[in-house]
């Protein structure tokens, strides 16, 4: 059966240890100005933001049906059966399409490096697949960041929700949106306010599927040219959308 993560921000503390047992699953660095940033970045998976007395973990939510899989062209991801959305560094040819796909901005770039590559939380593959916890999940105190079954997870957010619907907002967040991930959460205020995109935003139709919806109502006698026109102009309208984070993460990038 498929995993999943079942995030719950008014049971965390803002500790971080999360952070900090994702630096050492993936050999990354950490130290107080690592820790500082609010941000996932190319050096940090997993980020816990504070707002007030609120917390929010930021992750790839690994999509059901992820759109960087689909639109990379030589398969450097894919989705696990396990559930984890995976990384291939020595397939990817760094057109960093994956950037441009992600609905929730998730891939980052090694701007800084002579050997770039693309980085996210890849919810501990080999761990997951050895039987054991993600590093995050095992490490967090207060249980805010549960590692199971997917199906088991939903079903508990579910009780949750409905056995304390003053508590939180009522929805679990990742349940539906793209079509589901394998990462939810449930929070006490609106997860947009932490920078989630919205909803209705996102829709429930997973990204990849529209591509294959519109290629079926497309008549044979459309010229070739007009799509790719089209795809042209969907890939540069949304690389738009990411170009100023993506400006800023080159320039932190550089600085290091």
């Amino acid at each position: 059966m498929s995993k999943a993560l079942l995030y719950d921000s008014t049971l965390c503390i803002g500790c971080k240890q999360c952070e900090q047992a994702c630096a050492t699953q993936n050999n990354l660095p950490y130290n107080d100005s690592v820790a500082a940033e609010e941000v996932s970045s190319a050096h940090k998976f997993t980020a816990v933001l504070t707002h007030g007395d609120k917390f929010m973990r930021r992750l790839c939510m690994h999509c059901e049906n992820p759109a960087c899989a689909s639109v990379c062209p030589v398969g450097a991801f894919h989705k696990t059966k396990e559930g984890p959305v995976v990384y291939d560094v020595w397939k990817c040819i760094g057109c960093r399409y994956c950037m441009a796909a992600c609905p929730f901005s998730t891939p980052k770039y090694e701007w800084g490096s002579l050997n770039p590559r693309v980085r996210k939380c890849t919810m501990c593959p080999d761990r997951v697949k050895a039987g054991q916890q993600t590093a995050c999940a095992e490490i967090c105190p207060t249980g805010a960041t549960k590692f199971g079954e997917r199906d088991d997870l939903i079903r508990e957010a579910q009780d949750r929700l409905r056995q304390n619907p003053s508590v939180y907002v009522p929805r679990i967040y990742g349940l539906h949106e793209v079509g589901g991930t394998s990462v939810f959460i449930l929070a006490s205020v609106k997860v947009e306010e932490f920078g989630y995109p919205t909803s209705e935003k996102l829709g429930e139709i997973p990204l990849p599927e529209y591509t294959g919806k519109v290629m079926d109502r497309i008549p044979d006698f459309i010229p070739i040219w007009s799509l790719v026109l089209g795809g042209i102009y969907w890939i540069s309208h949304r690389r738009a959308e990411v170009a100023v984070a993506e400006a800023e993460e080159k320039k932190n990038g550089s600085a290091r």
